[in-house]
């Protein structure tokens, strides 16, 4: 779909570039959520997190949110960016945009596509401490 625009991969990922994507000429407001790579934990060091997909059906449940997202809040365009593999303190795995005519469309889209990302995309997620390591539950 050319208003929707759907990324899983292993190189960091672009703020500009979903910015770039869902702007024009018709949006009046466009939002923007980028998820970065904390130091703590629950008060606990993170030393750094590493994410696994099952690529297939992950692409496919972004798609689907997007999908879902556009139809319900009457956005215009959504990018939905996922990274996988090992990232540092201050990395971003996560860049969701979106664009709308009006800006409440935008914030209630983009809000929705994150939170159901968290809880129906097969993405994992792995806490790495100086003490040892966990896989955190995918629900926000």
């Amino acid at each position: 779909m050319d208003n929707i625009n759907i990324l899983l991969t292993e190189t960091p990922l672009s703020t500009g570039a979903c910015e770039a994507f869902v702007g024009g000429p018709d949006a009046g407001g466009t939002v923007v959520f980028i998820g970065t790579v904390r130091n703590k934990t629950q008060d606990k060091a993170v030393v750094r997190l590493e994410f696994e997909a099952y690529a297939p059906m992950a692409i496919a449940e972004m798609q689907k949110i997007a999908e879902t997202a556009r139809a319900n809040f009457s956005v215009l365009k959504i990018a939905i960016h996922h990274r996988t593999g090992v990232l540092d303190i201050g990395d971003i795995p996560v860049v969701i945009a979106v664009s709308a005519a009006h800006r409440k469309a935008a914030f209630e889209a983009c809000q929705y596509c994150i939170d159901t990302l968290k809880q129906t995309v097969p993405i994992w997620k792995k806490e790495i401490f100086e003490d040892g390591e966990t896989w955190v539950a995918a629900h926000p």
